[in-house]
């Protein structure tokens, strides 16, 4: 698969006037787009509903796209569920998954009324006693353990996992549970990361709807819905084939057709908590050479560094790199490129195959509308980038500043650093 920017050098060229690199970059289109592709592939479903995962891009601005397009929020912390509050997403459009979770949290969330997602069946008595209640409609996450396969791959290790129910705890908790007046269920379950494969969630769907059967007929409890979660990946790979919507569509639904509605629970609703299938694909991380090392290696050094991508650093991630304006040369010139951080893994590709790249060349860093600037941080006093919107009409709009020195300095109440250097009042 070709990966094509969705800007080009001459769009950056006008963008860095007002925005300094580096810079995060959205694609409005693009997100609009496939969320539309992915409702369709669930349209069967008459409760569908995608709760789209806060943790990935943890802005407003993205989240009111999303909200317009009719989906929740996946949320996992106290200030996600305020984001979404203040977007106007609450009550059931809101699930709230967290692990080890303070009571705080799960009182605004219950304050908020989303739907809460237990992870450990200890936190029955520790949410009732937080509220003072059972809230009627709960959800719990289903870990089974082991090893988790297609056909003779594994793809992930849940028996590692620190979330979830065990499967003799699913079966205890839903006792206890609606023995304490709870009257609709969820099941919900995360068993692999960002899997390129249209068998993941059929694969997944089927094992939850076994389940979810068997509860209902042991139990006696009405599932109400059953959260397929995330899993959902992108090819951040050129040469890797991106998931089909549809295809995966259809084999969920075949999986419903064939357990659940035999089971007499037709009207089961099916959840998603897609981050990265949703906004990963259309974030660039947009950032400009300053310098050209040649020692050992040859080195392109940018105005970026793993403050503003973590995942190359943290888990070694591939992200495909176009040299802007260069995308016809020859790939010919083999670099590292790396950032400014006081650490040797502050590197975004390693032999890198690229076009001669020059000072001044701007680069799209791919694949960043996930997981790219919400896991940035301030290490070495670095300070986190502008997030810009590339809007359907070809206009550019900043969504979030880029921070400055002030904002560094701003927490350190204790010790009157920012009036010394700044001399005025917050």
């Amino acid at each position: 698969m070709e990966k094509k920017a969705f800007v080009t050098r001459e769009q950056v060229e006008k963008m860095v006037r007002d925005y300094p690199t580096p810079f995060h970059l959205y694609d409005e289109k693009g997100i609009r787009e496939n969320v539309r592709a992915l409702q369709k592939a669930f349209a069967w479903n008459k409760g569908y509903k995608e709760f789209f995962a806060v943790k990935a891009a943890p802005n407003p601005f993205l989240l009111d796209i999303l909200k317009q397009e009719g989906c929740g929020c996946d949320c996992s912390s106290y200030t996600e569920l305020m984001l979404s509050r203040a977007v106007g997403i609450q009550g059931g459009d809101i699930m709230f998954s967290s692990n080890e979770t303070p009571a705080e949290e799960y009182a605004l969330a219950e304050q908020m009324k989303a739907i809460i997602n237990l992870d450990d069946i200890t936190h029955i008595d520790f949410l009732e006693r937080t509220l003072g209640y059972i809230p009627k409609t709960l959800s719990c996450r289903f870990n089974p353990g082991g090893y988790f396969s297609l056909g003779t791959d594994i793809m992930d290790n849940p028996g590692d996992a620190k979330y979830g129910f065990t499967r003799e705890q699913m079966f205890d908790g839903f006792r206890i549970l609606k023995e304490k007046g709870v009257e609709h269920f969820g099941i919900h379950a995360f068993l692999a990361s960002n899997t390129v494969t249209n068998e993941y969630y059929p694969v997944l769907a089927r094992q939850l709807f076994e389940l979810a059967a068997e509860l209902h007929r042991e139990t006696g409890a009405h599932i109400a819905f059953v959260n397929l979660s995330g899993g959902i990946g992108i090819p951040y790979h050129p040469d890797q084939e991106p998931n089909d919507i549809g295809v995966i569509g259809e084999g969920v639904r075949r999986a419903y057709e064939e357990i659940l509605i035999p089971a007499g629970m037709g009207d089961v609703a099916l959840y998603t908590e897609l981050g990265r299938f949703i906004t990963g694909p259309f974030g660039h991380l947009v950032t400009k050479v300053i310098h050209q090392k040649h020692t050992h290696k040859e080195y392109l050094g940018v105005d970026a560094c793993a403050v503003n991508l973590m995942r190359p650093a943290m888990y070694r991630a591939y992200h495909h790199i176009t040299v802007l304006g260069k995308e016809e040369a020859p790939h010919d010139r083999k670099y590292d490129v790396v950032g400014s951080l006081c650490e040797n893994n502050d590197k975004f590709a390693v032999d890198r195959m690229l076009p001669e790249t020059e000072i001044g060349d701007y680069l799209v860093i791919h694949d960043t509308g996930a997981h790219g600037f919400s896991m940035g941080y301030n290490y070495n006093g670095k300070l986190r980038s502008a997030e810009l919107l590339l809007r359907e009409d070809g206009s550019v709009e900043l969504i979030r500043r880029a921070e400055t020195p002030k904002d560094y300095f701003a927490t350190f109440d204790g010790f009157a650093v920012y009036d010394k250097l700044f001399g005025d009042k917050r």
